[in-house]
């Protein structure tokens, strides 16, 4: 192997490393569902009116009754509301 391809494959680790500890403490986080911010085909579950029951379902954007799992606390920074 020459000079040049050694640090290639040194900095790619590096790089990998980083993204699976990352994905890792972000998994950790506690999370909370948010409602209305989903966007269309991106929401996390069911809606909360019974209008489908599945996630990626949600037909508009920001719809208030569709979800996703945000990081706790985080919700109505986003413009969204934390369900009672």
């Amino acid at each position: 192997m020459d000079k040049q391809t050694l640090i290639r494959a040194a900095l790619l680790s590096v790089v990998a490393l980083g993204s699976v500890a990352q994905t890792a403490s972000a998994a950790d986080e506690p999370k909370e569902k948010c409602l209305g911010i989903a966007k269309a085909g991106a929401n996390d579950c069911a809606s909360t009116n019974g209008s489908h029951s599945c996630a990626g379902q949600a037909k508009k954007d920001n719809d208030p009754t569709d979800w996703k799992y945000v990081a706790k606390g985080t919700c109505t920074k986003m413009g969204g509301k934390v369900p009672a």
